[in-house]
């Protein structure tokens, strides 16, 4: 059975990476890490650990970075520093100065692991991975916007072509910011390959139109629990198509999902999630779908 692949966002997620967050995220200094007023990171660490736990009972094998006090605060959120393919992981190039270490963490964990690497982001080029989308096995989606420019998008694609993989790039909205944080999977999270979760305002028009050609089906996120929570209502992690992730303490968006045959588990990330301003995709790096 292989070890790694996916080319896809909802197929059942069978080995993960994650980094437990430690001291770095626990002593985080709020202001320069751009964290919201309720963060707390003895309560952030424990809020994660809850959040493992969903991630585990589904079967999943966590692949886990361990956060020894680096100071890299933002390297939980371990989905941006990589892209797994199903011939192995691409390192991408941060568009956050702060987190331009973290590729590295990814690339030793991979080769630890003998997962190939089949290349890499160079600056001038930046891609996160908050910004990648794979539409279907064939096509990659690349949000062009503050974390992600046409320089690393350019890269990917000559890095995927040989893989027969088109990779098109939509430009972003600069919405609240270049501090603030909307990545392409802030306005979308595919819940199975014909379903997604959008907020379709800050959608790219020409990404709403090939969604729409593509016969998959949208479900309107909740406005008003979307600007409450700068985006973090619509981040969904998909265990299996249709049986989803979610922070806690948005029900209208939870049941728009429940109405469309969803089944949603929650957990609690005030402290984590919505301080930290990234949800549960941004916490995995799937390493397996299938």
């Amino acid at each position: 059975m292989s070890r790694y692949g996916s080319q896809e966002m909802s197929a059942a997620l069978k080995r993960v990476l994650m980094r437990r967050p430690g001291p770095s995220l626990a002593t985080a200094d709020a202001a320069r890490w751009h964290y919201g007023p309720t963060f707390n990171g003895p309560r952030a660490v424990e809020q994660y650990a809850a959040f493992a736990r969903l991630v585990e009972a589904s079967g999943t094998e966590i692949l886990w970075l361990e956060d020894t006090g680096d100071g890299l605060a933002d390297a939980m959120f371990t989905h941006d520093p990589s892209l797994m393919t199903d011939q192995g992981a691409v390192i991408l190039n941060m568009g956050k100065p702060l987190r331009i270490g973290e590729p590295a963490l990814h690339e030793a964990a991979y080769r630890a692991a003998g997962i190939p690497i089949l290349g890499r982001v160079e600056a001038p080029g930046t891609v996160e991975g908050g910004d990648c989308i794979w539409l279907d096995a064939k096509t990659l989606v690349i949000g062009r916007g503050v974390r992600s420019n046409q320089a690393g998008i350019a890269q990917v694609s000559a890095i995927l072509e040989p893989l027969g993989v088109q990779v098109i790039g939509f430009d972003l909205p600069l919405w609240q910011g270049e501090e603030a944080c909307l990545h392409l999977m802030s306005v979308m999270s595919p819940l199975a390959s014909d379903l997604a979760l959008v907020f379709a305002p800050l959608l790219p028009a020409p990404f709403y139109q090939l969604l729409k050609a593509r016969g998959i089906r949208l479900i309107e996120a909740s406005a008003e629990e979307f600007h409450a929570s700068n985006g973090l209502s619509l981040n969904v992690l998909p265990l299996k198509p249709m049986d989803v992730v979610m922070v806690d303490g948005f029900p209208q968006t939870k049941a728009a999902m429940e109405a469309a045959g969803c089944t949603v588990s929650v957990f609690a990330a005030d402290a984590l999630c919505i301080a930290c301003e990234g949800g549960p995709t941004c916490l995995t790096r799937p390493v397996l779908r299938g």
